[in-house]
């Protein structure tokens, strides 16, 4: 463990933040950068065989060191981190045997857990990182242990470290049967013992409302149409309880993300999210005949749009090998981590593995208060998830 600390904080001063506007993969230049670096780090520990792809993927192989028929496993995480908040200059802060005093309960909500723990945390004006970079720095640290232990006997495993993530999609340009692992975990965000195999079906709606513009003094007389007026419409029609803001657990939501325009011209982008495949139909159907109403109201082609399934909720993957999620808890509870099942209130790059053929659960980073500028991390947590990658792999050799 001594070298895990002094790695991720190396990795969380490079800006990786990815840009949901960019046109290149990987969005950001700082994911390229760290990309290499870590190409060089892991040939340097060690591994047998490590890849650099064009796209900035970090593929890495350490072969079995036993002849027995061990299923190859996969442990994987992200470069970028959240375009949610500011990640240029951070600047992190070690603070040894956390007292519980000198941070707020409501910018630090469960800190107090921390109480006697090493935690990391930044001067409150960017992010921190551990969304993702915790769950570089454990599975780099577990990966090199092993190499220095050839006497824990092992099968094949698979590292990858995969560019935007956080904009949905990390696993683009991935190459599934290149990789031939039989299941893997992403080491991801996420508080101790928090293991998940659910997560939203996702849709990006995008709405386009054209207007008709007269003179405002004649607006009546030549029936003038306010693309702003109807978009208030649209959005009044969809539930009020069933916005983020009023949502938790396994409920879903329609989140408006965007609006550009004027009265003439509008358009805007929705998000719907539901864990239910049934409901998440049902909220396409909806927003479907939303538009189809007030085009009734108004006149054909007033409103359009534009619906892009994003990704589905890799549970009906997960099911059938459910061995898995059991063999990580069981990890979890011989390192003496209590698991904690929970469903996944966004996407994860597991999700759209699992539905390219690699069953892809998550397993907690230890990061929390991700995506703020009140992100921290517990070196303890860290130190856990480390333990818990190692004693994975421990019990899947010892399977028959």
């Amino acid at each position: 463990m001594e070298g895990l600390l002094s790695r991720f904080l190396r990795y969380v001063v490079i800006n990786t933040q990815s840009n949901e506007n960019s046109k290149g993969f990987p969005s950001s230049r700082g994911q390229v950068f760290l990309a290499k670096k870590l190409a060089k780090e892991l040939k340097k520990i060690g591994l047998d065989k490590v890849i650099l792809t064009k796209y900035s993927y970090v593929i890495a192989t350490l072969k079995a060191n036993t002849d027995r028929n061990i299923p190859k496993i996969g442990f994987i995480a992200h470069l970028d981190t959240s375009p949610d908040a500011k990640s240029e200059k951070v600047s992190p802060i070690v603070i040894r045997n956390y007292d519980g005093t000198g941070l707020s309960e409501s910018n630090y909500p469960n800190m107090q857990k921390h109480i006697g723990e090493d935690v990391v945390l930044t001067d409150g004006t960017t992010l921190l990182g551990a969304d993702d970079k915790a769950g570089i720095a454990e599975i780099v640290t577990a990966i090199e242990y092993l190499i220095n232990h050839p006497e824990i006997i092992h099968g094949e495993i698979k590292i990858a470290f995969m560019p935007d993530e956080e904009i949905g999609c990390g696993s683009e340009h991935f190459d599934v049967e290149n990789f031939n692992v039989d299941f893997a975990y992403t080491i991801d965000g996420g508080a101790l013992g928090e293991i998940e195999y659910e997560n939203f079906n996702a849709a990006k709606i995008d709405v386009n409302i054209v207007g008709k513009r007269t003179h405002l003094g004649d607006g009546k007389k030549h029936n003038m149409i306010n693309a702003i007026v109807i978009f208030n419409e649209f959005f009044d029609l969809l539930p009020k309880k069933e916005r983020p803001e009023n949502t938790e657990k396994y409920d879903g939501y329609y989140h408006i993300e965007e609006v550009n325009g004027d009265a003439e011209k509008l358009s805007a982008r929705i998000f719907i999210r539901d864990f239910s495949a049934a409901n998440f139909g049902s909220r396409k159907e909806l927003i479907r005949k939303i538009a189809d109403d007030l085009n009734k109201k108004y006149k054909d082609g007033t409103v359009s749009v534009e619906i892009k399934d994003q990704y589905f909720n890799m549970r009906e993957k997960i099911v059938p090998v459910f061995h898995i999620v059991e063999l990580a808890k069981e990890a979890m509870k011989e390192v003496g981590v209590i698991p904690k099942e929970q469903p996944i209130r966004g996407g994860t790059d597991g999700a759209r593995l699992s539905f390219m053929g690699i069953p892809t659960p998550n397993i907690f980073a230890g990061g929390e208060n991700i995506h703020t500028v009140y992100e921290y991390v517990s070196i303890n947590c860290m130190e856990k998830a480390v333990a818990v990658i190692l004693k994975i792999i421990e019990l899947i050799s010892k399977e028959k």
